[in-house]
């Protein structure tokens, strides 16, 4: 994979349709952290062959500054998986760094994806390794395997649960995947959220969260953002331009928390390295120990990523 990617922040996570010549020249003017041009469901049947070629220009003629920038290739179940990689990865350049690959269901799937990478980077002139991957999990079975799928290769960079899909394959009745059933008392998808999570965590990859299909509904969308950001989620994809600035702000910390951490960590150094060199100590009115001081590493990495400077 990418080694510039694997750590950069994926806090809005842009789609934009493979197809359309229109909205591929403005991706490079939008302030999402991540892009990925679509082949998969955003762009008609009769429509993927071409939309290969409107990808590899949009990827190698427009200046996508420091965005993460991905393919989304159709899944393995159809028959234009390989040839995408093929013709996109085989013709994009260096500036590609990732392909996503939709409704993972096994590891095998990522091993086939990772083993037909390493050929076309062979015979495209690049670096080994040089293409990461973006699983989504979206069907019953890719959950069951998620942890597999996690570990399948070194190539994967962030796990990605597709809400809309997955209701579909759960066979629930609404027809808003991912959003409130009124009848139902608590979140549905809580246990999916937290597995995807630990499976991610425990394979120090980001995890993401998939799209909210009420485009104008902002409120509604920063809502259910939040509960992604409050479980530990890294970002979440947007599907218009309205929702990329509402996530990087979601996905950011706050001046007053950043500033918070560091002073935790000034607090907690210097009482595990002077004095009586306690392991745990007051910070206000809070304890803080090791704990707190991983906590704090975190939230100043995250804010230090979105551009943050501590308060003088």
């Amino acid at each position: 994979m990418s080694q510039r990617t694997r750590d950069l922040p994926r806090r809005s996570c842009l789609s934009i349709p493979g197809s359309s010549e229109k909205m591929l020249a403005k991706g490079p003017t939008l302030d999402a952290d991540m892009v990925f041009l679509d082949l998969e469901d955003s762009v008609s049947p009769l429509e993927k062959e071409s939309a290969r070629s409107k990808v590899v220009n949009a990827i190698r003629n427009q200046d996508w500054g420091e965005k993460v920038l991905c393919v989304r290739v159709n899944d393995w179940g159809t028959r234009w998986t390989a040839y995408d990689i093929i013709e996109v990865v085989g013709q994009a350049g260096e500036r590609l760094e990732e392909i996503m690959l939709p409704k993972v269901q096994s590891a095998a799937e990522m091993v086939a994806a990772d083993l037909l990478l390493t050929q076309v980077e062979e015979n495209a002139g690049l670096p080994r390794g040089h293409i990461g991957i973006e699983a989504q999990i979206e069907t019953a079975r890719g959950l069951i395997n998620v942890e597999e799928i996690c570990a399948a290769t070194p190539r994967i960079e962030t796990i990605i649960l597709g809400p809309v899909d997955m209701s579909a394959d759960m066979q629930m009745p609404s027809l808003g995947g991912g959003l409130d059933i009124p009848g139902y008392p608590g979140d549905y998808f809580h246990y999916v959220f937290v597995k995807i999570l630990m499976a991610g965590r425990a394979n120090g990859i980001q995890v993401i969260d998939g799209p909210y299909v009420k485009i104008r509904d902002l409120d509604g969308f920063r809502e259910y953002s939040r509960r992604a950001m409050e479980l530990g989620y890294d970002g979440k994809w947007a599907l218009h331009p309205d929702q990329v600035k509402i996530l990087n702000e979601l996905f950011s910390p706050t001046q007053e928390q950043f500033d918070k951490a560091h002073a935790i960590l000034e607090a907690y150094e210097e009482a595990t390295t002077t004095g009586d060199r306690k392991g745990a100590v007051m910070f206000g009115d809070e304890m803080i120990d090791e704990a707190s001081r991983k906590v704090a590493v975190k939230l100043v990495a995250k804010g230090e990523r979105a551009g943050l400077v501590r308060s003088s």
